[in-house]
């Protein structure tokens, strides 16, 4: 099997200054982990973390275990979500060491999260702590920002050309002009050609209109769902108004999809429950047990196989370490490693021949 996974990977985990100041010191989302209650009998809260306990991302070791980790259960590298505003950087740091020591030795390339950092965590919200502008010559100055980061060896590439991924191209105030620019400098930098894809977040943008090259599917986003009727609960939270959707169901709906017609290279998620960020009013799938996960990442690894030619035969996991969504593979005390090797399984699909003769 060729297709290679790539999990999208959270680079929050360490104390920043913005982060002290907004939050108070010391602050990264375990706090939010840690605290979660459950808001109704069954609800699983807090979620704690195995193996790699409440790691900090300044600490190469953790680095290095997380790569080692997701290797041995099939992962091919991470995506590090990039934030840059108009020049500025945040949670730069753990990728800035990966480039700086080499280590780990383990593929990756970038998504730049282009969306406002909000205190509600999802863009939206009114209450903007920093806001993502576009002023003066943004195109090239991000370009420019990224080059060392795409002349990486670990760089993932795609026939030669890094791969980069965009948000919420959407909301780039001309998002076809900016790609010809980056392409543009790449070029004249000696990167050579670069391969683009938009997410689909947000928005359902089809690539060819914006000159990228391919669209990547991020669920939850944008899957019809199936919701729970909460009225039968028993609330552990009065004040409990969350939302509860079907995982298995969400899942049919996943399949059977259509394809778009342009390059989709598709995605999958193990769970969602975002509590940590907006207790009560959390969206929580519930059902997500690892083997319906699998069959589903099994499914994905087939329809790419079948539908995308080389390096494109992609798929993504959101994601490696989500924890305030609740959307993770790593391991955590109640699933242990159960996901990573559902993971495994959808990747090295045993031969007909072998699973009749195990069957026997």
């Amino acid at each position: 099997m060729t297709v290679r996974a790539i999990a999208f990977y959270l680079p929050q985990f360490h104390p920043i200054p913005e982060n002290d100041a907004w939050w108070g010191k010391g602050f990264t989302e375990w706090r939010g982990v840690a605290a979660a209650k459950p808001g109704f009998v069954g609800h699983y809260q807090p979620r704690i973390p195995a193996d790699l306990g409440f790691y900090d991302l300044r600490v190469p070791e953790t680095r290095l275990a997380q790569a080692d980790m997701a290797r041995t259960y099939g992962l091919h590298g991470f995506c590090y979500y990039h934030y840059w505003f108009n020049g500025r950087r945040l949670l730069e740091r753990p990728l800035n060491e990966v480039l700086a020591s080499g280590e780990p030795d383990f593929p990756f390339c970038v998504c730049w999260a282009n969306e406002n950092w909000t205190r509600r965590w999802d863009g939206r919200d009114s209450e903007v702590l920093i806001a993502q502008e576009y002023a003066g010559d943004w195109e090239v100055r991000f370009i420019r920002d990224l080059l060392t980061t795409l002349n990486d060896r670990r760089y993932i590439r795609i026939d030669g050309r890094p791969l980069i991924l965009v948000y919420r191209p959407a909301s780039l105030p001309d998002p076809a002009a900016a790609a010809r620019i980056w392409r543009d400098v790449c070029r004249a930098e000696g990167i050579g050609e670069i391969y683009l894809a938009n997410v689909h977040s947000f928005d359902l943008t089809d690539p060819r209109a914006i000159g990228y090259d391919a669209a990547v599917e991020f669920p939850p986003t944008n899957q019809k769902v199936w919701m729970f009727d909460n009225k039968h609960l028993q609330l552990l939270d009065p004040a409990f108004r969350g939302v509860l959707n079907n995982y298995p169901l969400m899942v049919e709906g996943a399949l059977k999809r259509p394809d778009p017609g342009y390059v989709w290279l598709r995605g999958v998620f193990p769970g969602w429950d975002n509590t940590p960020r907006v207790g009560p009013r959390a969206r929580i799938f519930a059902g997500n047990q690892s083997a319906e996960y699998q069959r589903w990442l099994s499914e994905l690894v087939e329809w790419s196989s079948r539908h995308r030619r080389g390096d494109e035969q992609l798929v993504f996991i959101n994601a490696w370490n989500e924890w305030g969504e609740g959307a993770y593979l790593e391991p955590d005390i109640s699933n242990g490693h159960k996901f990573l090797e559902a993971t495994r399984a959808a990747l090295s699909p045993v031969s007909p021949n072998v699973a009749h003769a195990q069957a026997q």
